[in-house]
């Protein structure tokens, strides 16, 4: 019932006051979008923040390579 009166408040609001159905549609369809869209929206927006929080902590900790791993000087 909220996403109902959602829907009509956001149909009145998209299209004014003197257009009667199409309004009335617009907000149905505007409800309908948002709730079977927002739950793969919401997920997609997840994985690509926790991709850069990934990503953020690797190039902060840089590369750490153990002491024998280090180059030789070409003289030694």
């Amino acid at each position: 019932m909220l996403g109902k009166l959602a829907g009509a408040w956001l149909g009145s609001r998209i299209v004014g006051r003197n257009s009667g159905m199409k309004g009335a549609a617009l907000g149905y369809g505007a409800t309908a979008l948002a709730r079977r869209g927002l739950g793969p929206l919401a997920l997609g927006a997840g994985a690509i923040w926790g991709f850069n929080k990934l990503r953020e902590r690797r190039r902060r900790r840089g590369a750490a390579y153990p002491s024998e791993a280090t180059p030789s000087s070409p003289g030694a």
